[in-house]
Order: structure tokens, then sequence, then C-alpha cells
């Protein structure tokens, strides 16, 4: 097959597309210098491997080949994976928003042969179709003002690389304080669904930073419509479509505002931060619902998202043999076939299974045939039990049927967040498994993912590193590795926390005007370096760098972190303050800066019952705000060093002690848990 030069890449989506007879390169200086010495302008195509529109975009342009020699003449194609390159994504998706008003993937930009954007959109047809233009026609147009009116999309390149670039600055203040955190829930409750859930309009996305926020908004006020809005929602979205239930997972965002019928990739990050909602909720409910769905979503990573090696995939496509979701749905008669006719229409009734199927065709709006599995209310205990073992039937026949591609690459920052999952479910649900997946993983990219200098690399695949790590590895890691070690104390992994936030600080820190930008100093291959606060389906790494800092500075002490924080929290205080929904994430790490909270430092060996019976106390209640540490005869000469104010805490041979902590100022010593209860309370 005539292959283009991806076909030496090792990200599974520049792979895809390695066969297409456009002349693709990967970016590069190649490419740009190629671009200079044929006096061409560029066509930047930027997707994901698991896309269903970038797959679309392929089918219908990509493979085509008068598409293709058209692109080829005017253009030189560059191809790039948003997953392996964030930064490069961030900037050119932000020009789409500058210059549309929106955005999405396939992104696809023109752009001068020095990287300055003229023209951006998303998706393109083959032929222009109503009011969006084809690449053909398009390509005609731009070889045209590229030969008669260059000297106009130079300057227009000029124009939109100033604006681009401001739209990385942000104004420093001290404007943000307390009363943002009710402007925020107001804001929310005005825009959710009493009746569905979620926040609207359509279509919706679950967002759980914005459910997280609700819940620290509930312990701090204890309004009750703020943790109703959470549980609605949850609620919602294990019984809709969104959530697979034969095979478990949610897939990406709801088409529609009932959330039935989903967008159907699965991706890492969503497992990852929904799982943290569920596991909150149920610290806060102890309702089962919230617990039950949590250890799904990990069943499912580990049985389909779980290398040998214990580190985690990146994601799974949503369609397969062509078709967006055909893994997922079902015919009525399938399930008559493997359940029986008495027993098929209980559930068909149950899950609202439909003969000519219970959703429409998007470009059609006809009847599909098949049906996804939805619920219109949770199951009963009874039903729960029953629908285990027809869930079982199901799934096992539905293995035969071909799966979509799963996208294997390993990414750095995904990863972070899946340890903190796995971690935090673990010390709440008291399930030491769970702590040693997070433990393999946080393993895997301390010694196959970091160079000998501690810088991290961004993806790993077939046995490979590739690319440096950037802003979203660091934070979401250092994340993985503090709840990793609020779970298992193996001071190694504070340790490496601790040296991978003074590398971020030394290498991504706005040295000018504050604030973390995605790519490091060292990186040079972008026309302006982007900095990033909006939380969208993924906190942003600013904000997650804020809550890592307060974090840090309180199991540490060390002023360096509180003050770096204080920095962070000024550069963004503006742009908080004017539009606060937007930032969810970053207002749990405010709230989490405000509240002084606890140190908690216990002294005794891990496996004295003592010792365990106070973790499982401190673990036993929701409280977002504390800390602990402990110290034993093995650690304490790293600990002191560490954490010095520990040092003058007294190990006892036979008896465990702890010390609650505020501000660094302890209570005397206690060796009581009646005693520790009142002091936490």
């Amino acid at each position: 097959m005539k292959t283009n030069r991806l076909i030496n890449e090792k990200s599974p989506y520049l792979l895809q597309h390695a066969h297409n007879p456009v002349n693709w390169y990967p970016w590069s200086e190649e490419a740009f210098k190629e671009a200079i010495n044929q006096d061409k302008p560029i066509f930047l195509s930027i997707g994901y491997s698991t896309c269903h529109w970038c797959h679309v975009m392929e089918k219908e342009s990509f493979e085509d080949i008068e598409v293709a020699n058209y692109l080829n003449d005017t253009f030189i194609c560059i191809k790039v994976d948003r997953e392996e390159r964030p930064d490069i994504d961030a900037v050119y998706m932000s020009a789409c928003y500058m210059l549309t008003g929106g955005g999405g993937w396939p992104l696809t930009i023109f752009m001068t042969n020095n990287k300055k954007p003229f023209f951006a959109t998303t998706y393109l047809p083959k032929h222009s179709v109503f009011n969006r233009p084809g690449i053909i026609e398009l390509c005609q147009n731009v070889k045209q003002l590229w030969n008669t009116k260059k000297s106009s999309l130079l300057e227009s390149s000029e124009k939109i690389l100033t604006i681009l670039n401001n739209s990385f600055a942000f104004n420093s203040n001290n404007s943000l304080n307390e009363s943002v955190f009710q402007k925020t829930y107001f804001i929310l409750e005005s825009s959710f669904d009493s009746e569905h859930g979620g926040f609207l309009p359509a279509p919706k996305f679950p967002v759980p930073h914005r459910l997280i926020f609700l819940m620290r908004y509930y312990k701090k006020t204890g309004n009750e419509k703020s943790i109703y809005m959470v549980k609605k929602t949850l609620e919602s979205i294990r019984i809709g479509g969104i959530w697979e239930h034969v095979g478990f997972g949610f897939h990406r965002y709801s088409t529609d505002g009932k959330w039935i019928v989903p967008h159907f990739e699965k991706m890492l990050y969503d497992q990852a931060l929904l799982c943290l909602a569920y596991i909150e909720a149920y610290s806060i409910t102890k309702d089962n619902f919230y617990s039950k769905t949590c250890s799904e979503i990990l069943t499912y990573v580990l049985r389909d998202m779980t290398s040998t090696e214990g580190v985690f995939f990146s994601a799974e496509d949503a369609d397969s043999e062509g078709e967006e979701g055909k893994f997922y749905v079902w015919k009525t008669s399938e399930v008559k076939e493997i359940l029986g006719k008495d027993e098929a229409n209980i559930w068909e009734s149950l899950f609202n299974l439909k003969e000519d199927g219970n959703f429409l065709e998007e470009a059609t709006r006809h009847k599909t045939g098949t049906n996804i599995l939805y619920l219109t209310k949770p199951l009963n205990d009874e039903l729960n039990f029953k629908w285990d073992d027809i869930r079982e039937k199901l799934f096992k026949i539905r293995k035969s049927r071909i799966h979509p591609f799963k996208d294997d690459k390993i990414l750095t920052d995904w990863n972070g967040l899946m340890i903190a999952a796995f971690s935090l479910t673990s010390r709440i649900l008291n399930k030491s498994d769970y702590m040693y997946s997070a433990k393999k993983s946080a393993d895997f990219i301390l010694t196959k993912m970091i160079n000998n200098d501690g810088r991290l690399f961004h993806s790993f695949r077939n046995g490979e590193t590739g690319i440096k790590g950037n802003l979203n590895d660091y934070a979401f890691f250092i994340m993985g590795l503090i709840e990793l070690y609020a779970s298992n104390f193996e001071i190694e992994y504070l340790q490496q926390a601790i040296n991978l936030q003074r590398i971020m600080i030394e290498e991504y820190w706005d040295k000018k005007d504050g604030g973390f930008f995605i790519s490091s100093e060292s990186n040079d291959d972008l026309p302006v370096r982007p900095k990033e606060l909006y939380d969208g389906a993924i906190p942003s790494a600013n904000s997650i760098a804020l809550l890592n800092l307060i974090k840090l500075s309180r199991l540490t002490g060390n002023k360096y972190f509180e003050d770096t924080a204080k920095k962070l929290l000024n550069v963004f205080s503006e742009a908080v303050s004017k539009n606060p929904s937007a930032y969810t994430q970053f207002l749990i790490s405010f709230d989490f800066y405000l509240n002084t909270g606890q140190e908690v430092v216990i002294t005794g060996e891990m496996d004295n019952p003592q010792t365990k019976d106070m973790i499982a106390v401190l673990n036993d209640k929701f409280n977002p705000y504390r800390v602990v540490i402990i110290k034993h005869e093995k650690n304490k000469e790293l600990l002191e060093e560490i954490a010095p104010f520990t040092k003058d805490m007294k190990i006892f041979k036979d008896t465990t002690y702890a010390y609650v902590c505020k501000n660094f100022t302890c209570s005397m010593p206690v060796n009581n848990i009646t005693y520790l209860l009142n002091l936490i309370n």
C-alpha cells in the first residue's frame, strides 16, 4: 500500500492516516522547511484516534484521491494527534474559537509557513453543503488568494497571532474572595435541569468537577439543593444511555438532554473524573448506589483499559465496522434469542427496548432498528440481583462482536487522574487491591516514563517513550502521587511529588506574569506559548496545580509551595471572578486554600492495629480539607527532612499517637479513638 510520512510515527491516530493519499507530514521542522521551499501555506488537521467525526472526514476526504490531489497541490499537509500534543491543540483551538465562536475535532487550520493561522474551522465535507464550505472549493480559493493576494493573508495572520497571544494573557489582581462560591452556586442552579439532571443545554457532558464543587458547597453551607443537584445528576447519568449497562464505564457525553443517546467513545479521563465524583458522593451519603457505580467503573478500566504492566490505556472508539455505536446497541430479536421470550419481555420493558429501535439516526432522523439500553429509574435490590445474571449473559454474547478500536498509548496525565481515582476509592472503601492498581501505574511511570534528570515523558507505546512532558502531565501525575501517598503512606511517592512540583515550577512558570504555561520553556516550536485556565471536560492543569501546591505546603510546611499558590491565585483571580462557573476546579482549589483544614500526624507502625483504626476513623467521614501523615521508624529520617514540623513528634514502640494540627500548631498527642474523634470534629 502507498504510505506517507506518518508511517514512522507512534501515535495510533497518525498511523490511521499513514495510508491516505494525502501527503501528510507529522508536526516537524521538515514540514515547515518544505512549506517555505515550495512557497505553500499549511493545512493543519488535528484530531484523535477515537473521534467519530475525524473518521468521517478521513473516509469522505482524506482517503479520496481527488481531495488529496487538491490538498497536496495547494498545501503542505500536517496531521497532529491532540492527545500527543495538547499544546499545539491549545494554540489552534483558541484560534478557532476566536475566529468562529466554536470549536471541536477534527480541527482544521490554514496557516502560513511560519505557523500563523488565517482560517479555522472543524469538520469539512468534500464539497460545499448548506453553509459549510467544502475542502475542494476552499483549496481552489486559497490557492488563488495565495498566488494573487498573499500579502493580505500574511497581514491577516499577523493580526490573528497578536490577538491569539493576548488571549493567553491574564490580568493579576486580588479580586477573588469567598463570595465567589455563592455566585457560582446560583449560576449552576439557574442552568440545572431539574427533570433530567445535569446542566443545560444539550449536548450534555457530565462535567464531574462541577458536581465536586457542589459537594464542597454543601459541606460549607449545608445547602440541601446543592447536594440534590449532585445526586440527581449522578443518578440520571448512571441509569441513562451514557452509562454502558452491559460492560460498564461511561461514554463521553449525551447528544440529547435526557442522557439517552450517547456519543459512544469512552475516554480514560472520564472514567477517572466520574469515579472521583461518585466516591465522594458515597463518602457524604453512604448510599451504596454511588460506591457500586464507582466500583463498576474501575472494573471496566481494569478489564478493558489496563496493560499487562498495570498502566492504563487512553480510549475506546465510538465506531466499529464503520458505524458509530454498533458494538453497544441491541435488536429486540437478539435479546429474545439470548434470554428467551418471557424473560426478554421483562427486561425490554425496563430498558425501554422497541421493535423498531428506541433512538433516531442523526442524519436521517429515522428509527435505527436498534436499541440503547437505558432505565427511567434505578432498579430495586431484587431486580439488581437478577440483572447481574442477565447482564453476564448479554456480555458473554457481545464479546463475539467486532470490538471498537482501542487507543493503547499510555499518557502520563490521564494515568495521573486514574491513579488519583483508584487511590481515593481504595481508602474510602478500604479496598487495598485498588491501591495496588494505582501503585502499579505510578511505578510504571516513575521507571519507564521519566528521564535521568527526573523529567516526565508524555506518552509511551510499543516499548518506547515519546514527546517531552507538558504541564498536564506534571499537574495530574503529582495529583495522583499525592492521593496515592494518602492511601499507602509510602514516603517515596510524596518525595516524588515534591521533586516533580519543583521541576514544574522551574520549567513551566511564567516568570514575567505568573501562572503556568502548557509547554516548557525549552519547547520553542509554537508561534505563541499557551496558558490555559478553563475547566472543561478535563480540569485545567493550573486549577489542579493550585490544589497540589496547597496540599504539598500543608504536608511539608514548606512556604515555597504556599507562596507559589498565592501567586497563582493572584494571576487568575480577575478571570475567575468574572465567569466563575467556567472554573469550578479552580474554585475547589481556592476553597481548600481558604479552609485552614487539618494536618493529622500519626506516629506508629503501619501494622499496629491502633494505627489502622486511626486511619479508618479519618477515612470514614467526608472531609476534603484534611491531609494525613504517618511517621514510623523506617521513614522518620526522610519525613523529618521533607516535613521538619514533625521532628519533635516521637514514635513509641507499642503505642500509636495522633497529633491534630491547624496551621502547623498541633494538639497534644492522643492515643485513643474517642479523643481523636473529638479533635477532628
